[in-house]
């Protein structure tokens, strides 16, 4: 699917990805033991109403929050509540702008202090996979090419790729065509064409690739109870390099 054109509608996706990458910074400052996981929300609420912007998250299927803070054995769509962070947690962080008529996707995980040498690992080497994969993101690939890409090097690493959830194409709404698992073999799956945007996110596991969900219904967690990592980006397709969208403000992921 093409989900972006040119001129005048590609400059307001522009925009509300640099929107997106600009509130990652923002969230990732604000980690460190002892900080409040919904003190995190509520400064995501602020900053997008400030800039007549808001959060797709945020009653999305009945999400609760405006962003998802997911801490150490947590996967993804951890709910930001009264947890307070501690020394050495990994806290991984997902969020959504709709802005200007698109839609952006971004997420990072960050150590709250210093982590261990395993988890400093598992960042690293998730936030690789997402570079890996986003340099597949060109016109003529399949969407293979990206899971490839990142499956062979998670488990290179000996970690695991969660399979339950999986990347998708983003624009005029939050989740569009094509789906983009973090697993499977290149030369395979729908053809990337130009124009197209993607939000790649591997979701890592430092031991099995087992999930399970929580009683809230929303936040997934390890089956086996080990560590995760989850790190994604907004990217466009081209017939060159691709341009990642949220990839202009602070550090990658």
């Amino acid at each position: 699917m093409i989900t972006v054109a040119s001129g005048a509608e590609l400059a307001r996706f522009r925009e509300c990805c640099r929107m997106a990458a600009e509130l990652r910074e923002r969230l990732r400052a604000m980690i460190a033991a002892g900080l409040e996981l919904r003190e995190m929300d509520e400064a995501a609420r602020t900053w997008l109403d400030g800039r007549g912007a808001r959060s797709w998250f945020k009653g999305y299927r009945g999400y609760p929050a405006h962003i998802c803070v997911s801490v150490n054995e947590e996967v993804i769509h951890g709910i930001p509540g009264k947890r307070r962070m501690k020394e050495g947690d990994i806290v991984s962080v997902d969020l959504g702008v709709e802005h200007g008529g698109f839609c952006s996707d971004t997420a990072f995980t960050a150590p709250a202090g210093k982590a261990d040498a395993p988890g400093d690992k598992l960042m690293r080497v998730t936030r690789e996979a997402l570079e890996r994969g986003l340099a597949q993101a060109r016109a003529g690939n399949r969407v293979g090419d990206i899971s490839a890409a990142v499956q062979g090097h998670v488990e290179a690493a000996g970690f695991s790729v969660v399979r339950e959830f999986v990347g998708h194409g983003i624009g005029r709404k939050s989740h569009e065509d094509p789906q983009v698992p973090n697993y499977g073999r290149a030369g395979t799956g729908p053809l990337l064409v130009a124009g197209q945007a993607l939000a790649i996110e591997p979701m890592v596991n430092e031991g099995l690739p087992g999930i399970r969900m929580l009683d809230d219904g929303w936040t997934t967690v390890t089956a086996d109870g080990r560590r995760s990592a989850h790190f994604e980006h907004t990217v466009l397709v081209t017939a060159g390099d691709p341009e990642v969208m949220t990839g202009s403000v602070g550090a990658a992921g």
